[in-house]
């Protein structure tokens, strides 16, 4: 067996547990660039599918020397390439045998995609979390209760957040992981008899899911303050004033220390995270809408986190996110379908200053907080026209099928608009706007039928809102529409059927 095919050395974890966060940050004997170009002449040397990939679109991979010929390869995605070659094609050496586990995403016809990968692959990863439960929670000076609210099982969230934390116990961090996974009960019993014990408690989920249970903690007489709650969120943008409203729930003092979201998705894993200056600088431009305008190009707030450029490279493309990284299936210009930005370090200090802000406290920090020199990916979402809910993603063609039946086709024209919507309280839902064949009466549609037989097909095509979707969350709320109503169905302009 080749190298390429053998167990990751020993001295791969070892690097990890030995080396402090900010020599792991620091370390760096090439450009990120130049890092990108390498990946890319092993690729095409040692993955056979890429190889193939290159061959069939004309490029000479020896011709391919330097960054700018880089930004010259063709881009991959789903279809053309993960679902183009053989899983272990993609893989180095044209094997699975270098990995050890795998991840699981749904598709838009309920076909999974699985995304192979190894324990070493896990430790880049780690880093991220790292540097959340570090510089955000202090988690290397206060005994720590990590509990792991992710759905368990092949889902990419549960099992992969889980292995970074206790690689983070390995590292010798004080930190206990529970996994009860999106089961409330478990995870309040585990609150109750075990939160007492740290100096905090740390709950990872799906944002809408981490506040159902805070919520019913809090019914079931948990005082959350208590245990000095943190929370890690993913999969999803909120609002700040939803960031404020969990705040309150949690008793948090420090809103830019006590929570951060991790930007990830199953193909690259977690691609960055928040930290205490993004999330400063996201809550400044929430007073700022017009700061925020010019920097982002729209008045609604993108998810804002810095990024390891060494481990996950990142383009701009067309207003969308490419990423290349190193991983049981390597990436190579992928195309991810976030509609976001990039922006260096110096260009957002540039830009606060230029907008009057000239120090840490003007942004609510402590005088003399040093943030990270790393930069900043910017993702409002996806722009394949999925929505996401609970940490799920769901697909047009998902709906479609369940207003597509004989019974429900007598009431609707068969076009619909998919959004998630909250509530005063701020929680999530999952809304459609469905349109009415012209003459039709709304007194004779039953809504209730239609909300039932997309629930229905939901549940049999999309694995991960089957998973991650809590039962009493799962039934969609559904809005009749007149033929042409000009708030969802303009006349004259092409239609989405999704909305961000």
């Amino acid at each position: 067996m080749s190298d390429l095919l053998s167990p990751p050395s020993e001295d791969v974890f070892k690097r990890f547990t030995s080396t402090s966060l900010d020599a792991l940050l620091a370390e760096q004997s090439i450009t990120p660039e130049e890092q990108s170009l390498a990946l890319f002449h092993r690729c095409a040397a040692e993955v056979p599918a890429y190889r193939q990939f290159l061959q069939t679109r004309q490029v000479n991979p020896d011709a391919i020397g330097s960054y700018a010929a880089f930004q010259t390869l063709p881009l991959m995605d789903k279809t053309s390439y993960m679902r183009a070659y053989p899983l272990p094609a993609r893989c180095f050496g044209g094997s699975l045998n270098g990995t050890d586990r795998v991840a699981v995403s749904s598709g838009s016809t309920g076909q999974p995609t699985f995304w192979p990968r190894s324990a070493a692959d896990e430790l880049a990863v780690a880093v991220r979390f790292e540097q959340v439960f570090r510089d955000s929670f202090q988690a290397h000076q206060r005994h720590t209760l990590a509990v792991v609210c992710f759905a368990l099982g092949n889902w990419v969230g549960g099992l992969f957040t889980t292995s970074c934390c206790w690689q983070l116990a390995r590292k010798g961090y004080p930190l206990m992981v529970a996994t009860p996974g999106n089961n409330k009960a478990e995870i309040f019993r585990i609150v109750r008899e075990l939160a007492g014990h740290f100096d905090q408690t740390v709950l990872l989920g799906y944002p809408p899911f981490v506040k159902d249970v805070l919520d019913a903690g809090i019914a079931e007489g948990i005082n959350w303050a208590d245990y000095r709650t943190k929370l890690v969120f993913a999969g999803e943008v909120f609002s700040e004033e939803w960031r404020s409203l969990l705040g309150q729930r949690i008793g948090s003092q420090s809103p830019c220390f006590d929570s951060a979201s991790l930007y990830g998705t199953a193909d690259g894993g977690v691609l960055g995270n928040e930290t205490p200056f993004s999330i400063a600088i996201r809550r400044w431009l929430a007073h700022h809408p017009d700061a925020a305008r010019s920097l982002f190009g729209e008045s609604r707030l993108p998810t804002l986190v810095q990024y390891d450029p060494s481990n996950r490279f990142f383009e701009s493309h067309d207003g969308t996110l490419v990423v290349s990284g190193d991983n049981g299936v390597p990436l190579l210009r992928y195309h991810i379908a976030d509609k976001g930005g990039l922006l260096s370090f110096k260009a957002m200090r540039k830009f606060l200053q230029a907008h009057g802000v000239g120090g840490m406290s003007e942004l609510g920090l402590e005088v003399g907080f040093q943030p990270r020199n790393l930069p900043f990916v910017y993702v409002f979402g996806r722009a394949d026209f999925t929505v996401s809910y609970y940490g799920a993603n769901i697909y047009p063609e998902n709906i479609t099928v369940g207003l597509e039946q004989p019974e429900l086709m007598a009431w609707l024209t068969g076009k619909f608009v998919l959004e998630t919507a909250e509530t005063p309280d701020g929680d999530k839902y999952l809304h459609i706007a469905v349109e009415l064949l012209p003459n039709t009466n709304p007194e004779a549609v039953s809504v209730s039928a239609i909300a039932a037989s997309v629930r229905v097909q939901l549940l049999r095509l999309n694995s991960e809102f089957a998973n991650y979707t809590p039962f009493e969350r799962q039934l969609p709320h559904v809005s009749l529409c007149a033929f042409a109503d000009p708030a969802y169905f303009p006349v004259g302009v092409k239609h989405r059927y999704t909305r961000g």
